[in-house]
């Protein structure tokens, strides 16, 4: 972002961090600066924000970090991210629980076995924020965000409220038809009413699942590639021999290698000094091999944004 654009930002109530290192924001721990980073205090902040922001200014969207890849070379323009209590506040009401977009799943399972309420207990296996689920119909063990959502509201790029009923996000598998720029604020969800103990102990053997299948103790992004028809992305890569091999992206990108989990072969792990370079060139490697011995295309589920170094 030239002087111009960054003596220009708006005036703001959160934190604007210029020049910002993002790895620390994200589960690998890789990656270079954002232009400028934006934590809004609210809502209302937000909005302010993007009503003045100029209209040509790069923005992207940064979650908890869990499944996004930020490139060697940093993100241009705006990155925001919703983090802090204004936005994890979580409420129910009868059969609903109120979600706002900084809430990590995890949390609003856990509220929803306080409250009773059967059908979100899938959110206490996925690594991330409501944000997040809503953009790309997240989900684990035969659930997805689709089956328990009535309505969110966001704000578009002009800071201009935006609200959507569940059929208006067209979701298929990890996909959703709203347009990408809409910054999700808080989402409505209904459960089916349930003893408080018989949700927790769902959610407790989801966690135990999670916790023996998937390296979570790791520097990782959660799943790697989606399931493509009739397949399964971890059996594709284990049978392709990419379980615990060590790749490393050329000179002068590379760094200390990324690789497959052994404990699960669909999760990349950053084993010690990997580079946003050597995580995605070993996705990309992967991804050129499976479809080159049995002519199936993975697609990424992980997000991979910014420059190249």
């Amino acid at each position: 972002m030239n002087d111009a654009r960054i003596d220009a930002l708006p005036t703001v109530r959160g934190k604007l961090l210029l020049n910002e290192p993002l790895g620390p924001y994200t589960w690998f721990r890789v990656g270079g600066a954002a232009d400028a980073l934006f934590i809004p205090a609210d809502a209302e902040d937000l909005a302010d924000f993007l009503k003045a922001l100029d209209p040509t200014t790069p923005v992207t969207i940064l979650g908890v970090g869990s499944n996004v890849i930020v490139r060697d070379g940093g993100v241009e323009g705006v990155v925001i991210r919703l983090a802090g209590r204004p936005w994890a506040q979580i409420a129910t009401d009868g059969d609903t629980l109120t979600a706002g977009a900084g809430a990590l799943d995890s949390m609003v399972a856990k509220a929803s076995a306080r409250a009773g309420l059967a059908g979100l207990e899938f959110y206490a296996g996925i690594p991330g924020t409501i944000g997040g689920a809503l953009t790309m119909n997240a989900g684990c063990y035969g659930a997805e965000t689709k089956d328990v959502l009535v309505s969110a509201w966001g704000l578009n790029r002009r800071g201009q409220r935006i609200d959507y009923a569940l059929a208006d996000f067209g979701y298929t598998y990890r996909h959703s038809e709203a347009p990408a720029d809409i910054l999700w604020v808080e989402a409505v969800y209904r459960g089916t009413a349930d003893a408080p103990e018989a949700v927790q102990a769902r959610i407790d053997a989801i966690t135990s699942r999670r916790e023996q299948t998937q390296p979570i103790r790791e520097k990782t992004g959660g799943s790697t590639f989606k399931n493509p028809p009739d397949h399964s992305s971890w059996k594709l890569v284990d049978e392709a021999g990419w379980r615990g091999k060590l790749h490393v992206a050329p000179a002068p990108l590379g760094g200390g290698g990324a690789m497959f989990s052994e404990l699960h072969s669909n999760f990349m792990i950053n084993p010690g000094e990997a580079t946003a370079a050597d995580i995605e060139g070993l996705g990309e490697a992967v991804r050129a091999d499976v479809l080159k011995k049995t002519g199936v295309q993975l697609d990424w589920e992980i997000k991979r944004i910014g420059r190249q170094g």
